[in-house]
Formats: structure tokens, sequence, C-alpha cells
């Protein structure tokens, strides 16, 4: 007899509870930042964050001048921190084409994954894209395709950085970095967009169905895209490469923009510190790691 109970998930997939709204005074909200910058530098083995983010910068104003990301091959492990050291972007190709989820079809994401838990951001995610208090809607990984396929919103919905455990073991990660943070997963139709912003950690990102298109700009040139910080390794830019206004924001002229297509199947690397703006060209599929140790480039750049 079949039965028409949902199945249960187990808890590892279920989603992390939303941060709760506190307000804090000034003196336990500073201590709070620097228990967190504490626990980051430890983590990273470097001094302070703010040390390891002016070695980033260094380390960008040494660094070639590029006008393009390359595109190479798969490589081992010593061969990518070697080419990594120089603190450039490259893609690599020939390596997310062998993981089990590049060769399924996204109808799985019905058949198999409906039930999942999801947190969509919706309404104006773009320019609130760094706040606390952006919208989001939970709802299973069927409702939300669901949605998307209404299409009735100015702005498609969109699946951000979510940790999607049930995909984890269909994806093959190459062993890159000594410390890696979990995959995190970006689900959505053409139109979605994460709009500037840099980490300080080195990057890993996967494309594995649909194309993006990624502008990318280099650590030292923070000066020119008016940062604000959203947390100590984060830091969102109001600039828009794709619709430029320099009369709001002049200094943005004398940054360096490389547009890249980021194709399926394709890896890029994205160093710690440059700053990056993602639009989803067609229906998209992309899984990115952190790295959660000192930035490949800064193996001659210690910070002090």
């Amino acid at each position: 007899m079949s039965s028409n109970k949902t199945p249960q998930l187990p808890p590892s997939s279920r989603l992390p509870p939303r941060a709760a709204s506190t307000t804090l005074s000034v003196d336990d909200a500073l201590a709070l930042r620097q228990a967190r910058e504490r626990k980051d530098a430890l983590v990273r083995g470097v001094p302070s964050i703010d040390a390891m983010r002016d070695a980033i910068r260094r380390a960008g104003r040494e660094a070639p001048a590029m006008t393009e990301i390359p595109r190479i091959g798969r490589l081992d492990v010593a061969a990518f921190r070697a080419r990594a050291a120089h603190g450039l972007p490259f893609l690599m190709t020939g390596l997310v084409t062998r993981w089990p989820l590049f060769a399924l079809e996204p109808q799985i994401l019905r058949e198999r994954f409906g039930d999942l838990p999801v947190r969509a951001r919706v309404g104006d995610y773009i320019n609130t894209a760094f706040a606390p208090d952006r919208a989001m809607q939970d709802m299973s990984m069927r409702a939300y395709l669901d949605l998307v396929a209404q299409g009735t919103q100015e702005l498609p919905p969109y699946l951000g950085n979510l940790e999607l455990r049930a995909l984890n073991s269909l994806c093959n990660w190459p062993s890159y970095f000594e410390k890696m943070g979990p995959p995190r997963f970006w689900l959505g139709p053409a139109g979605t967009v994460t709009p500037l912003h840099c980490d300080y950690d080195d990057n890993l990102f996967a494309q594995i169905w649909g194309s993006k298109r990624i502008v990318l700009s280099p650590p030292h040139h923070d000066a020119y895209l008016y940062p604000r910080e959203a947390n100590a390794i984060l830091y969102g830019s109001p600039f828009n490469p794709e619709a430029p206004d320099f009369e709001q924001f002049p200094l943005a002229r004398q940054a360096t923009m490389i547009e890249c297509i980021v194709a399926p199947g394709e890896l890029l690397y994205v160093p710690a510190g440059w700053y990056h703006h993602v639009r989803a060209l067609t229906f998209s599929l992309s899984s990115n790691r952190w790295a959660r140790a000192m930035p490949l480039a800064l193996a001659g750049h210690q910070p002090a």
C-alpha cells in the first residue's frame, strides 16, 4: 500500500535557525566583534584579520596586471598551490565534468530532492545583499522550483549560499586547500545576481549546470569601490559594474574590471580579496568552498 506521508528528512538536511534579532549595547557589540575576529584569525593562522587584509592588498599591488582570466586544464595539488601563490584568478577545465552531479539532469531536483528544505532570497536581495535583515523565505525545493516557474517576480528568487548536504556526495572536491569550509550551493534561473563584494578567503567556485558571467577586480582596487563592511572577512560594494554610475561613484573609473563567462563544468579560483559580481545567464547550479587557512597569495607576504 502506498503512503501519502511526507518522508522525514534527517537532521543534517534541515536548515539552520535564522539569526535572532537582538539589540546589543555598543560595548557588547564591540566585544562580540572582537571575539569573532580573534576566532577567525586563529582559524586562518594569522595574527589578525586586519593584518591579513592589509597583506592581501600588498600582494595585489605586486601581482602582474591582467586583462582576462586564463583557462587551464586540471592541476594536481602542488601545481595548483604554486599557481595560486601568484594571487591571480584562473579557470580550470576537466574537473567538475567528472562529478556525478554534473552528469545528472536538473529535473532530479524535483524528483529526488523536492522535499529538501531551502531558504530563498526574495524581494530586492541585491540592494540588501549584505544586510542582516534581508528578506528570506523558507520553503521546500519543490515549492522554490514552482515559484521560479511562475516567473511573477521582478527579480527571480535565489537560493544562495546554502548548505545542501544531500548534494555533497555528488560532488568530488579537490583537496587544494589544507582546510576548507563546507560546500555551499547557489541555484536559480537566469537573472539571479550576487552583487559586487569580496571575501577575504581563497575560493573555489564550481559551475555545475548553466553558465554565469563574473566580473572581477583586484583586492587593492577596493580604494575605488567604496567598500562597506558586512563582517571582518566580507565586504560589499555599492558599485554595479553591469550598470556603472560614475557620477555617484567617480573613483570606480580607476578600478580594473575583468569579465569572464564560467561555463558548465568549469572551476574558477577566486583569490582572497578579489571583488566579484556574479550573474546567472541561464538556469544555473553552482557550488563553492572557501579555504579556512592563510590565503595562498600570502606565501611571501606574511601578515605582520
